[in-house]
């Protein structure tokens, strides 16, 4: 059975269709029209008035000064991040389901050359202390071992759950004690505010957090994302960023345009607009999912159990999503959906039952 179509533009249709990722969405008109406003002659790689504006803007955002360089893609700014608080002979504390672990296809120990990624167990995608701590009394003090020398979490987890102030405060304690440098994957790090109505200071440097990698993209964003330095040893780590974006081949000639479309993201509030959107697309999913839900749903992923003759069925009706192992499938909303544009999902998963 199929639904009749309501009167929204086709791109609003697709999208209202599409749940496979959020890599995948149109771009935010904002975001077309500031690319559109940079389009003529400036100071060419990171010497524009726009790139200028960034360090300005994110500490207004994070109210304290920051460092911040404009990266093409989340992988390069996750292992441009981890390259300059991670020597190659040391190793990085981080969850074993966490993207750098299983979807960068080794960029952290390229762009290391050789730091060890040290992989950890727990809930929802999600590290904790305890866990932490154990794995740090594991490690002789001798040469022999590779020596832990950073953390990094991602937030929202890869399974969509968000880590709270106190506790990336209580990882960015463990940190500071065992003189770890400590990186927050924010690839959805706008869906984990929008959940959590706090400040992004309080999730952030406030809580211990060295480097930020600043999710756009997903966001609705085209291209670019953007690396954040907090603390004493933000110039300082900036400065090497910079080296290893060139060195990378990721500077780009015409910078202006990825610094704008971050400005365009992070200087009128879109970013949280944005999320808050997506959000409330997958609180609506939740309830249709109702007795399905493989975790809770606190950001814009929902992890659902779904029988392979059940997911056939959604397909049929024009819903793609992708299968998440046997039995189970991820859905992912994004900025250009709502509540209100989700229903017709929200039906056909109640129309399946409790599971």
């Amino acid at each position: 059975m199929c639904w009749p179509l309501p009167a929204w533009p086709a791109c609003l249709y697709r999208c209202a269709m599409h749940f496979f990722s959020d890599n995948a969405t149109p771009i935010s008109p904002a975001v077309m029209t500031a690319i559109a406003a940079a389009d003529r002659a400036d100071h060419g790689y990171d010497g524009d008035a726009w790139s200028a504006r960034l360090d300005g803007a994110f500490s207004d955002l994070f109210d304290t000064s920051v460092k911040a360089l404009w990266i093409s893609t989340g992988t390069a700014a996750n292992s441009i991040a981890l390259a300059t608080l991670c020597p190659p002979y040391g190793g990085v504390l981080c969850h074993e389901e966490a993207h750098i672990v299983v979807d960068e296809c080794g960029a952290p120990g390229f762009f290391t050359h050789g730091a060890t990624l040290m992989p950890l167990p727990g809930e929802g995608a999600k590290l904790t202390p305890a866990v932490v701590t154990e794995r740090l009394k594991a490690i002789r003090p001798d040469v022999h071992q590779v020596p832990a020398r950073a953390i990094s979490i991602t937030n929202a987890t890869e399974y969509g759950l968000v880590y709270t102030p106190a506790e990336v405060a209580a990882l960015g304690d463990v940190a500071k004690a065992q003189g770890l440098g400590f990186h927050m994957d924010g690839a959805r790090f706008a869906n984990a505010v929008a959940h959590l109505g706090c400040a992004p200071a309080d999730v952030t440097w406030r809580a211990g957090v060295d480097a930020l990698s600043f999710g756009c993209v997903k966001n609705g964003g085209m291209a670019g994302e953007a690396l954040l330095f907090f603390g004493d040893q933000a110039d300082a780590r900036a400065t090497e960023a910079k080296r290893w974006r060139k060195r990378s081949g990721h500077l780009f000639s015409k910078g202006r345009y990825l610094a704008a479309q971050i400005l365009a993201m992070i200087e009128d509030g879109l970013w949280l607009r944005n999320a808050g959107a997506a959000n409330a697309a997958a609180r609506a999913l939740a309830d249709g999912a109702a007795g399905r839900l493989m975790h809770p749903v606190e950001a814009n992923e929902l992890f659902v159990h779904l029988t392979a003759e059940e997911a056939a069925a959604l397909r049929a009706q024009g819903f793609d999503f992708y299968d998440w192992g046997e039995g189970a499938a991820r859905l992912v909303t994004n900025w250009s959906q709502d509540a209100q544009s989700v229903a017709p999902l929200v039906d056909a998963l109640k129309a399946l039952g409790r599971g």
